[in-house]
């Protein structure tokens, strides 16, 4: 097989970490791709199994895949090492121990053709597993979907890594523009979204499943601390305070559970003026990382405030952003759910 033609290529950039039970079927699901203008670079990240033996396995019967070693140590490394040696107009990711749809690279590349550059192509994501699923995974995934279905994806952006990480597709220019995988930030794919967010890019909407997604225990969000709930508010704060923030209003953080603490503690540490309102009559009035809690009986206004909303509870959402949404707030703008 000719290894491929430059024009309209594709660089899919596989990491892979002791994915040696999953990369058969893995990398077979890449083979069988309508789309066959591709390379894969598979980035082998220091595995202790027989992972690059597969993947040497397979670049004997197919040219368009190139087995590499990563420069380094961890998944941000191997994401590098595999995009310098890079040679598509198109990129993309993939994760070892997952499965393409047939469909998958032709849908994202038309989708790009058709919409141009400034775009992100995405698609709708189903979790599988040898196991029964989560709730959790069961829930993330109609959430994730239904913001895909009409491209709202980043109106929801801090509550949540809001495009899948191994199901879109940039143009080279633009994913360079944004700075590629050249960022330390763990977790590196909620990094790469909020730089995406940031480059004023658009995700194009629709209703394709194009990622089959596998859970099972040791996997690595399950497993690596720098998947770890306090990584996530972190990049969260981090990049309201450079984006969103707006220092001409009164920030008001409301919650006082375990993630409007760790959200409190990070804005006192940033010294972030802010007041720090709840419902827990109990809570009202104390000192917290020297701030008094105030009770959420209050006048919004929409003109002179910004909301931080860590309530996870739906319910109490739902009141929420009926209350401050009748007081003229807009979400992205003067509220933003953190969870």
């Amino acid at each position: 097989m000719n290894k491929f033609t430059s024009q309209g290529l594709i660089s899919i950039i596989m990491p892979v970490k002791n994915a040696g039970l999953y990369l058969d079927e893995c990398i077979q699901s890449i083979i069988n791709q309508e789309e066959k203008n591709w390379e894969l670079l598979a980035v082998n990240d220091n595995s202790d199994d027989n992972s690059r033996a597969i993947m040497e396995k397979y670049s004997l019967i197919d040219q368009r895949i190139t087995v590499l070693d990563s420069k380094g140590q961890g998944i941000i490394d191997a994401l590098q090492s595999g995009f310098q040696d890079s040679n598509g107009s198109f990129i993309t990711r993939m994760d070892a121990d997952d499965i393409m749809p047939i469909c998958k690279l032709k849908v994202l590349k038309e989708q790009l053709e058709k919409k141009g550059q400034g775009h992100i192509a995405t698609g709708f994501v189903k979790y599988f597993s040898a196991n029964t699923l989560g709730d959790g995974y069961i829930h993330y995934e109609a959430w994730l979907n239904k913001l895909t279905k009409d491209g709202s994806n980043f109106n929801e952006l801090y509550k949540e890594c809001v495009i899948p990480s191994p199901c879109w597709m940039l143009y080279r220019s633009d994913f360079e523009s944004i700075g590629s995988f050249d960022s330390p930030i763990y977790p590196e794919d909620y990094d790469l979204v909020f730089r995406m967010y940031k480059g004023g890019l658009t995700v194009i909407p629709t209703d394709k499943i194009l990622h089959h997604w596998r859970d099972y225990a040791h996997r690595t969000s399950r497993t690596d601390e720098n998947y770890m709930d306090n990584r996530f508010l972190e990049i969260k704060c981090s990049y309201f305070l450079q984006l969103d923030y707006d220092k001409t209003k009164e920030l008001i953080l409301w919650g006082a559970g375990k993630k409007g603490k760790a959200i409190a503690k990070y804005l006192v540490a940033a010294q972030i003026p802010f007041r720090w309102i709840c419902n827990n009559e109990r809570k009202i009035g104390r000192e917290i990382y020297g701030k008094i809690l105030e009770t959420v009986q209050m006048d919004f206004n929409s003109e002179s405030m910004q909301f931080i909303i860590s309530v996870a509870i739906p319910d109490e959402q739902a009141y929420i952003k009926q209350t401050l949404a009748f007081s003229g707030c807009i979400e992205m703008k003067q509220t933003f759910f953190f969870c």
